[in-house]
């Protein structure tokens, strides 16, 4: 049997609404077992008082810290202090750091030097440093939501062609020799890119169907496996070989300099990029077409 994974879970109460404690704990009961419960603040402010009774049913122990100097986050510093009492106790195997500050950065790349698997969790107004700081990174309001609301807005449009060209370029570089990949594996893969990756984001509970909304790809079952592939289209491919073709034939029998034929080719077709096909390279995709042949860096139409 695998050994379950061991989180300490340190909450800032200063930075996090004592609501979502039990998504917080529900969370990371995903990624294995909770040993450490702490959050901190100073429980002689008012605005606390909402986190008493919730720390009380959760078990979760909660760590005084008085502001000693007005504008200054004491509690930060009692929770990195914790944090690296905690990491050399060797009790444990990773943390799960609940905060929307950005100070907890350092901690967090210090942490995962040390080989532990931190996971964050903060709003979304969190910085961006801390959240690619984490090996996975959590927006608190997303995974609070009971139900998707509305639809994908105009930046996650962005975001979407952001994640298809990344998932594209995935497949390509580490597909088997039938260019497919298991799903679990371009899942790690994509997050370890983008660490506040969660298909909740995007209205979805599971990431197999967060991957059928893009058209690009295909599916199939094996066994308890599902292998992921880029859909092969052919119409697509026969359009670029025309479009080069043309290009080729406006230079007459001489042939075409390859890095021009490259800027005209991305004149004409925006969207084309060799990475779609699995090529890092420009030269060798062409090489690669039955029609087209390279010599001296020029591309020439085979004869047929």
């Amino acid at each position: 049997m695998e050994k379950e994974m061991r989180y300490a879970v340190l909450i800032d109460a200063d930075n996090v609404a004592a609501k979502y404690t039990r998504y917080i704990l529900d969370e990371v009961s995903n990624y294995g077992v909770v040993t450490y419960k702490r959050v901190y603040g100073d429980w002689t402010r008012p605005n606390l008082a909402g986190w008493k009774n919730m720390a009380l049913d959760n078990a979760i122990t909660p760590v005084q810290q008085y502001s000693y100097t007005t504008g200054k986050n004491a509690t930060d510093s009692a929770m990195i202090i914790d944090a690296m009492d905690i990491l050399y106790s060797h009790n444990i195997d990773g943390f799960c750091i609940v905060s929307s500050d950005s100070d907890f950065t350092r901690l967090a790349i210090r942490l995962r030097e040390s080989g532990m698997h931190v996971i964050g969790m903060g709003e979304k107004k969190t910085p961006k440093p801390f959240s690619t700081a984490c090996n996975a990174f959590k927006y608190l309001e997303v995974i609070a939501e009971e139900e998707t609301q509305g639809s994908v807005d105009d930046n996650d449009k962005v975001e979407m062609k952001t994640l298809e060209s990344a998932i594209i370029r995935i497949i390509a570089e580490n597909a088997n020799l039938q260019e497919e990949i298991n799903i679990g594996e371009l899942g790690s893969r994509l997050q370890g890119r983008y660490p506040d990756f969660d298909v909740r984001n995007y209205g979805y509970s599971k990431f197999s169907q967060f991957l059928k909304d893009f058209d690009c790809l295909s599916f199939r079952q094996v066994g308890s496996s599902i292998l992921v592939s880029q859909k092969s289209d052919k119409t697509d491919l026969r359009r670029i070989e025309d479009t080069l073709a043309a290009i080729i034939r406006t230079n007459g029998t001489k042939g075409y300099n390859l890095g021009e034929l490259k800027k005209q080719l991305c004149t004409k077709i925006p969207e084309f990029s060799v990475k779609t096909y699995g090529y890092s390279k420009f030269s060798r995709f062409i090489e690669n077409l039955p029609n087209f042949k390279i010599k001296n860096n020029t591309v020439m139409i085979s004869e047929k």
